[in-house]
């Protein structure tokens, strides 16, 4: 069982432009292609930022108006006026870059575009070298993945494979990405250990517990996981 990777829903195709792009020239691109951002590289692909519909629209927001003199003037407003004067990438671009690799999990690109508060990564090789670029939507598809492949992984990978069970000891059955599992295991750990991997198959929205065990191998200091109960127990 493999986790879907960032390799496996980016788009490669990326919409790129260069530290001396031009400002309009950055418009056409960002229109063309229908995207709200692009990263900006060297001659080398190298990212070395982002340029997205934000930074240019300081330009529109700001560009002839009158500097107000203020004796504290924040970060973001100073970085917006410099930006609303700019004309080319590099000073228009935010810098730098939040990049993840293509090996990286989709959970991993996730959790980073929110601690990060970004809509996209391009995605860079070990050197740095842009080869595609992944966003919310893009993560969302793992989602979208036909509930039989999803029972497939569950079966084959999680119970058969990793866990020994055989096919005729729990029944999953799976609509719209909720996975429920029924039947008996023979310890409290295995069905732990069932209803934590099939909530890491790629698609899964939700593990329903509807197992039991005969043997209780946990300590009692354990946290009970799910609902299962014991064989014989109401």
């Amino acid at each position: 069982m493999r986790a879907w990777q960032v390799r496996d829903v980016m788009t490669t195709d990326v919409a790129a432009v260069r530290e001396g792009t031009a400002y309009r020239e950055i418009v056409d691109v960002l229109t063309g292609w229908r995207v709200t951002a692009a990263p900006v590289v060297d001659g080398a692909r190298r990212v070395l930022g982002v340029v997205s519909e934000a930074d240019l629209l300081h330009k529109v927001e700001l560009l002839g108006q009158p500097h107000e003199r203020r004796v504290f003037v924040g970060r973001r407003h100073r970085e917006a006026q410099v930006k609303a004067g700019a004309t080319l990438a590099a000073d228009l671009m935010s810098a730098p870059a939040v990049t993840v690799g293509p090996d990286a999990s989709c959970v991993e690109a996730a959790r980073l575009m929110t601690q990060r508060h970004v809509k996209r990564l391009p995605v860079v090789d070990d050197l740095g070298r842009l080869v595609g670029i992944v966003t919310r939507g893009d993560l969302l598809r793992v989602h979208l993945r036909p509930d039989g492949d999803i029972r497939a992984d569950v079966v084959g990978e999680v119970l058969r494979r990793t866990l020994g069970v055989r096919d005729d000891v729990v029944d999953v059955t799976v609509h719209d990405g909720v996975v429920t599992l029924t039947g008996q295991l023979e310890r409290r750990s295995t069905v732990r250990l069932a209803l934590r991997l099939s909530a890491q198959v790629s698609g899964v929205v939700e593990v329903v517990d509807a197992l039991g065990w005969a043997v209780d191998d946990i300590p009692l200091s354990g946290l009970r996981v799910g609902g299962g109960t014991p064989a014989g127990v109401a």
